[in-house]
């Protein structure tokens, strides 16, 4: 048991609510010296992807640390080439493969294995690269549980759910404020059946949004401040997400960082993470005056986006 706040997967695994990620800024170059101190810090969870090129810094970072394998919670994802969808699908035939190379990469199988987006898969060709998944488990070649990221409602989800045996546990994808409008349907229709959603990209607002948080910047600020323990407007918005009952997916190489994520987590235990509801509501009121998303190169495909401003007037 990872002892640490978690929800409950379809398949009954515990999924810690507060992920460490390898995908991104200094923390994918320093994936191992980052990822010891992650673990050694208290938190109990990194995610990783094969297009991330960090499976193996990941896998040596859980043995480093000291830590028995049953604390640690890894989820990877089957990826295109560095993550560029410029790749093009993986063939079929080379699914079972890919699968293979992330545990052997990782030196141990992951607890969570996702696809990365929809597009590693050829047209049409989805539900059978998620047959393959289901057929892995079965076998006992994959002992993982399974999700997607990048899921659209219609164009993916749907069409999954209409024919897998094995419901996604989770969907991960950017999740912040300023993108609710958009994946609302989505976050319904997972809700009808039970998959968690994860967010990547959660500090966008303040950290890629143009205008550094607009007016959501002074409540957040004012949030932090009530909150106190040196606690500021970025975990603010991780209790933000929480409250909306969705896990976190965060990163930073910077020990001092890494050290306020791990305190993070004694405010987690509770889905409202000591904000009000009136704080929830505030924040997601704002947050829907406008859309802004960094990261469009798969749910705005085919996907129509909102008609709202990219900026707050």
């Amino acid at each position: 048991m990872i002892p640490v706040p978690s929800y409950t997967l379809l398949d009954g695994r515990q999924l810690p609510i507060l992920q460490w990620g390898t995908g991104s800024g200094e923390s994918k170059p320093q994936a191992l010296r980052a990822g010891t101190f992650v673990l050694k810090s208290g938190l109990r969870a990194i995610d990783t992807a094969s297009g991330y090129n960090t499976e193996g810094e990941t896998g040596q970072a859980w043995r480093d640390s000291g830590l028995d394998r049953s604390e640690v919670f890894i989820a990877s994802k089957i990826s295109q080439k560095d993550c560029q969808t410029a790749h093009g699908p993986l063939p079929l035939d080379s699914i079972r493969e890919a699968v293979l190379s992330t545990i052997e990469r990782l030196g141990t199988q992951p607890d969570l294995l996702l696809v990365h987006n929809p597009f590693v898969a050829a047209p049409g060709q989805m539900p059978a690269v998620w047959k393959i998944l289901e057929e892995m488990k079965d076998s006992g070649e994959l002992t993982s549980s399974i999700g997607v990221s990048n899921f659209r409602p219609s164009q993916d989800l749907e069409e999954l759910l209409a024919v897998a045996k094995y419901k996604p546990t989770v969907n991960q994808m950017e999740f912040h404020p300023l993108v609710l409008s958009h994946i609302e349907p989505l976050l319904k229709l997972q809700a009808e059946h039970g998959i968690i959603t994860t967010a990547y990209g959660p500090l966008s607002p303040i950290l890629r949004h143009p205008s550094k948080g607009g007016p959501l910047k002074p409540v957040l600020e004012r949030i932090a401040q009530r909150l106190g323990n040196g606690f500021d407007s970025s975990h603010v918005i991780l209790l933000w997400i929480r409250a909306m009952g969705v896990g976190l997916i965060t990163t930073s190489a910077n020990e001092e960082r890494i050290k306020k994520f791990a305190d993070l987590q004694t405010l987690l235990k509770d889905q409202l993470g000591t904000l009000t509801r009136e704080e929830v509501d505030e924040i997601t009121r704002i947050g829907k005056e406008v859309y802004f998303r960094f990261y469009s190169e798969h749910m705005e495909v085919d996907h129509p986006i909102p008609n709202l401003p990219v900026d707050w007037k």
